[in-house]
């Protein structure tokens, strides 16, 4: 089965979530730096959980995505027990392709912003892919 992706994801749709900043989170503890704050790469992955979950609300059974383009700045610190709110918007619909804006902000403060490509997958047939190449 295909899907025409431009009849379920229109440009304009947003998703917002808010995420604890815990230690595991943080640079020191991944090994990306040795401050107590929040690690480039996890608030990148909240943005990709972000967008991943907004898409996965519209797919029908048996299609996921999977992130395949990440351009994002990282701004300022954060804090282990602050709350990071990440905002995600459709941007642009193309093929199987959707673009989203991202940023991430800690109260009035933007943590950081860019945007961030996914591709939309059949689950069954992506499965069958690896298992060909392995």
């Amino acid at each position: 089965m295909d899907i025409d992706l431009n009849s379920i994801v229109k440009t304009g749709m947003m998703r917002e979530e808010s995420f604890l900043v815990e230690e595991t989170h943080t640079a020191s503890h991944l090994g990306s730096g040795n401050s107590r704050v929040l690690a480039t790469p996890w608030m990148i992955a909240f943005m990709e959980r972000t967008c991943h979950r907004l898409l996965a609300e519209k797919l029908p059974s048996g299609y996921s995505s999977v992130g395949i383009l990440v351009h994002v700045r990282h701004l300022a610190p954060c804090a282990v027990g602050s709350m990071v709110r990440v905002q995600a918007e459709v941007i642009e619909v193309n093929g199987l392709k959707v673009l989203f804006k991202v940023s991430a902000h800690n109260n009035d403060i933007l943590l950081g912003d860019g945007t961030h490509e996914r591709f939309v997958i059949d689950e069954k047939r992506f499965l069958n892919k690896i298992k060909a190449s392995s």
